[in-house]
């Protein structure tokens, strides 16, 4: 990638990975590619703001390169040690030994167990701490959990600016750096993936975090993540998205998920999805097997209700459903609404699976469940209509 001018002295000097889909392992899909963003200061002093994952070290080093006036790096700034971003570090510190690395306590240790630092220069930093390169302030604040206990944002009062790692980040590859550059509308929806599948578990830590941050009064006109684009025409977008979700304020409208073996949940799933719109709420249907589950995890950030089904099979959910609702608990979305539903033959045991594991994942269910053997007649889907409409009535209220 070009080497970027974000603002006067700061340069962006990361790297983008156009061919990257997946992301932790096979966890989270990236259709749109991701970068690996890293920022050099130019002062008296320089400073190397995070680094790149490791195939990209080359990419990173050629660009420092490029950097009107840097001749050498006397910091090495690690907001967060996943290896996506620090990965590049033992290359970075072999061509600049003298360097200090600037980082948490927590932040010292991971990386300590990652690479072999006993040789490295460290300086330990917490919230409150700061460092002088000439002309820029480099201000630490410890953002620990969100998402690792090591992670730190550092603000630069002399241009506004706060580089948040993988705060306010999307997985966006791009060929112009800032947002004003990019369809706004892609963005956020890479925005709201990004939170809902990385950053959901710490929605308590991360309400806190920012209001603290808030309550600093920094006055911040540019964000610029780790991954993704920078925020220099729209921070404020970003920064009320994370305060919506972290305080899990979702819309008045509800997520069906469901698979089905012989089309019978399908359509009790298809029947509640028009009495939950004749109800006036909005609704979206995923069927488990077919469907991202990260996108689907992105879909229910942004909903009130979330409503399961499936066939029984072995006395349980099938195999999509039940890996489904185990992302839900593993994730635990505050303040959700739920109900299930579904169908068997012989015997059941699908919806109160259903209804166990939305109840351990702290989903309130809002209705009693609703099931049909073998298959449904047209009077029971006009009952599954009238439990949409219910329930519909229910996410409104």
């Amino acid at each position: 990638m070009a080497v970027f001018k974000v603002v006067p002295d700061i340069w962006s000097v990361g790297a983008v990975d156009w061919d990257v889909r997946s992301f932790h392992g096979p966890s989270y899909s990236t259709y749109r590619g991701t970068t690996y963003n890293a920022y050099a200061i130019v002062d008296d002093k320089t400073a190397l703001v995070d680094t790149v994952h490791r195939p990209f070290a080359q990419e990173l080093i050629q660009n420092l390169k490029q950097v009107e006036g840097l001749a050498n790096i006397d910091y090495v700034i690690v907001n967060h040690i996943e290896p996506d971003h620090s990965g590049s570090l033992p290359e970075i510190m072999k061509l600049y030994p003298q360097a200090t690395i600037v980082c948490t306590a927590k932040a010292q240790e991971g990386l300590r167990r990652y690479y072999d630092g006993d040789s490295w220069n460290w300086q330990i930093v917490k919230t409150g701490d700061s460092l002088e390169l000439g002309h820029h302030t480099l201000q630490f604040i410890e953002t620990p959990m969100m998402h690792w206990p090591d992670n730190m944002v550092t603000y630069i009062p002399q241009k506004q600016i706060l580089l948040s790692n993988d705060a306010f980040g999307q997985h966006f590859a791009w060929s112009h750096p800032f947002d004003d550059q990019n369809s706004l509308e892609e963005i956020m929806v890479e925005a709201t993936k990004y939170y809902a599948n990385i950053l959901t578990p710490f929605s308590k830590i991360v309400a806190k975090k920012l209001s603290e941050i808030l309550a600093m009064n920094l006055d911040i006109k540019i964000i610029a993540p780790g991954h993704g684009i920078i925020w220099r025409s729209h921070p404020e977008k970003i920064i009320e998205a994370y305060r919506r979700w972290a305080n899990a304020e979702a819309d008045p409208k509800a997520l069906i998920v469901y698979d089905t073996m012989w089309g019978s949940t399908e359509k009790m799933a298809r029947a509640i999805l028009e009495g939950i719109a004749r109800a006036g709420v909005p609704a979206i249907l995923y069927k488990a097997s077919a469907s991202d589950s990260n996108d689907i995890m992105a879909q229910l950030l942004e909903s009130k209700a979330i409503v399961v089904g499936s066939s029984t099979i072995n006395n349980d959910m099938l195999v999509p459903v039940a890996a489904f609702l185990d992302e839900v608990k593993g994730l635990k979305p505050l303040n959700k609404l739920g109900a299930a539903f579904g169908s068997h033959g012989w015997r059941g045991g699908a919806v109160e699976s259903i209804e166990k594991q939305l109840t351990e994942g702290k989903v309130q269910l809002a209705m009693d469940s609703l099931k049909v053997q073998w298959a449904p007649d047209e009077d029971f889907l006009e009952e599954c209509r009238d439990w949409g409409f219910a329930l519909g009535a229910k996410i409104k209220g």
